[in-house]
This record gives structure tokens, sequence and C-alpha cells, in this order.
């Protein structure tokens, strides 16, 4: 059996700030290594539960974070950008599972650590298919075309509510309770890993019971309107083949599979960046 374990960085033990999950910022190098404990917990509760594989990937930022030194030796890590798939590269290479950990809520949200969807400085707000849609929503989907389900994410109460708003039995490890968006009130890392490790297997086995969740669908064509922070960012991608422009910020776009809508979304935001 194999799971892809897609790794974010918000969502990990202890993160409240910018700071914390910025490279070149000096609070980086020590999240780094939370990030990697975090993960390894996960590795060991999906191992314990009858996990063949696990492949890793590091989905944040420039996808360098995690420290393959430090690393469950039973995992593989997918590093480094631009992947063919981003955040779920792998997820097209025969996988039976994905687990998201470190997940963050889409922007926008209350109470939610680091609120934002896909990127901080582009994105104003998404919407896919009339819906409102964060970076969890957009993965699931995703992983659902592969028709591969999502088995658990973790990170912050608002990810674990919009999660469940998806697949409403997936399961959550809840390692911090957002106050705000830059704070949180924080388990210990070990209590954090208990947690990590203990969520995974029961996800894991539940699954091979009854194989629930489900992977996710959504209907076609799929169509995503995509609220850019700026006028000029619009004015940058509105000449891109297939999106219209609505208004000043707003843009929109429609394909016929999850896969071109996800990376012609990727295209926009940075071509708008």
């Amino acid at each position: 059996m194999k799971v892809l374990l897609v790794a974010d960085m918000e969502g990990i033990s202890g993160v409240t700030l910018w700071e914390q999950v910025t490279p070149g910022q000096s609070e980086w190098q020590r999240f780094r290594r939370l990030m990697t404990e975090d993960v390894n917990a996960v590795v060991d509760g999906l191992m314990s539960a009858g996990a063949d594989e696990v492949v890793v990937v590091d989905a944040h930022w420039k996808s360098n974070n995690i420290l393959i030194e430090q690393l469950d030796e039973r995992a593989v890590l997918q590093s480094g950008t631009p992947a063919p798939l981003s955040m779920l590269e792998g997820i097209q290479e025969d996988v039976d599972a994905a687990v998201f950990i470190g997940a963050h809520a889409r922007v926008g949200t209350a109470q939610a650590i680091l609120d934002h969807t896909w990127s901080s400085n582009v994105v104003s707000d998404v919407w896919l298919n009339d819906m409102p849609i964060g970076e969890f929503g957009l993965n699931a989907l995703l992983s659902g075309e592969f028709d591969v389900p999502v088995l658990m994410v973790s990170g912050d109460q608002a990810v674990a509510k919009e999660a469940k708003d998806w697949i409403p039995d997936i399961y959550t490890a809840v390692v911090k309770q957002a106050k705000g968006r830059y704070a949180a009130a924080c388990l210990s890392p070990k209590q954090s890993h208990t947690l990590l490790r203990e969520t995974a297997a029961s996800a894991l086995t539940q699954w091979k019971k009854s194989h629930r969740p489900l992977p996710i669908k959504t209907t076609f064509p799929v169509k995503i309107q995509l609220s850019l922070r700026h006028t000029a960012m619009a004015d940058r991608v509105q000449f891109f083949p297939g999106v219209t422009r609505l208004d000043g910020r707003m843009v929109s776009f429609e394909t016929e599979t999850m896969l071109d809508i996800y990376r012609l979304f990727r295209a926009v935001v940075a071509l708008a960046g």
C-alpha cells in the first residue's frame, strides 16, 4: 500500500508566524526540524498501520524545508520546485491514499494561523464552480481525479473544519487552537507527535476496513474565479489564453478536467505575481 504524505508548513506544530516558515529567516531553520519531526510521526503511524511505501512531498515554498538527513529512513522525499503537480507531485504514480500534514485554512478564514490560498501576496480569494475554495479543496479534488482518497489532515482547528466541510469522515489532528492569524495555543511537540502518530494509524486502519473516506470529485467543466490582490496583477494575466477579466481584480477561466484547472491556476498565479 502506497501513501502520499503532503507536508505544508503553516500547520506544523508550534508555527504561528511568517518568520518561522520563510526561508532565509532565522526561525526557519528551527521549524524545518519541527516540520521533519511532525512528518516522521505520521510516517511511523502509517507504517504501523500497514503502509508499504510512504512518499513525502515537501509542499511548502520552494520545497526544500524537510531535513532529509533527519527524515524517517522508510520514507522517500519528493523535494524541489517546480514539479509537474506541485504540492501533489507523485499522486499520479499508483498512490492508494493521501494524507495532508501541516495544512492551513483558506484566505479570509477567521482565527486561522497564516490563512492564505497558494500565495498571500497574489490571491485575495478563489471560487471553484461558485464555491469558495482553499488549498485543501484544490488538492483534495485533484487527488480525487486520480481516485485517491484523502484520509487525514493536520493543522489548526480552522483547517480541520474546512477539511470536514469537504470530507466529513476525514481524520483530523489539531495540533494548535488558533486565536487569530498570528496567535495560537500550541501542543508541545511530544504531544503533537503522539496525536499525529495515532491519528495517522487510525485513519489508515479504518480506511483499509471500510474504504472510506472516498475520493471526492467535482462537476465538469471546472470553472475558477480568482480575485487578485491588485489591478496590475489582472493587467498581467488578462491576455493569458483562456483567461477572462471580470473586473478590476477578478479573472476567471474554465477547463474540462481538474488536472487542467490546477495547472492553469498555478500558471495564472505565477504570472500575476
